[in-house]
């Protein structure tokens, strides 16, 4: 692994800065749902919920929803088998709108939008329960020390955390760089290689989700691009 890779290396990324509306902010979207197809992000984390999850949960609450494009995606792949879930996308930009509400309305899922920022909407809602939260490439913007408060809180909203997130890995970094080659703006030419350096390798996250407590974890990569955590045994739904 590269020197500059050796560790973990958090730094703000451009679109957390920008406004909803901003034309950069937009494209720079667009070019995360690309991503997450040329990642096959969707793929992996549904394979993993049908793995991890072995009852159809009732409750999901997703960290870091983002404009609930990825999670539209899954529910599409998963609503069959997992009828009538209420589902709570937090994210502390209000990015998702009517129409793409109306798509999980003909799914069968009731949705909740939470616009807020995770640890202060844990502080409100901590007595909340779920049967399952997830996040996609959400994790990564927090460094080691906010991690570890975050998983403190997340630990007792629900029994299985589902994540995936950045690779932090040469392949990763190079490709990550390579982006312009299908459209990407300024906003994701930057953003795209510090996801990357902030990114997970060997077990990050299971060091720091089991600091203080005895679950059963899993962590490992997927292909050159995706890591994964898989954390069972919070508090019951």
């Amino acid at each position: 692994m590269p020197d500059e890779l050796a560790f973990r290396r958090v730094e703000p990324e451009i679109l957390d800065g920008l406004l909803r509306d901003d034309p950069r902010a937009v494209a720079s979207r667009r070019d995360l749902r690309r991503i997450n197809m040329l990642m096959f992000q969707a793929g992996i984390m549904t394979r993993l919920l049908h793995r991890h999850v072995m009852q159809p949960p009732r409750r999901i609450l997703e960290i870091g929803a983002g404009d609930g494009a990825f999670m539209l995606v899954l529910a599409r792949k998963l609503a069959r088998r997992w009828p009538a879930v209420e589902l709570t996308l937090l994210d502390r930009a209000n990015l998702i709108n009517g129409a793409r509400l109306a798509e999980f309305t003909r799914l069968g899922w009731r949705t909740e939008v939470a616009t807020a920022d995770v640890f202060e909407w844990i502080a409100r809602h901590g007595h909340r329960q779920f049967d399952l939260i997830t996040a996609n490439l959400f994790l990564h913007h927090f460094d080691d020390a906010t991690l570890a408060k975050l998983f403190a809180g997340l630990h007792v909203l629900a029994p299985v955390l589902v994540a995936t997130e950045p690779r932090r890995c040469a392949a990763a970094l190079t490709l990550s760089k390579l982006l312009w080659a299908v459209g990407g703006n300024d906003v994701t030419l930057h953003d795209a290689p510090a996801s990357v350096r902030a990114g997970f390798a060997g077990a990050e996250l299971s060091a720091l989700w089991l600091r203080e407590r005895a679950d059963v974890v899993e962590e490992y990569n997927v292909g050159p691009f995706t890591h994964v955590f898989v954390a069972r045994g919070g508090a019951s739904g």
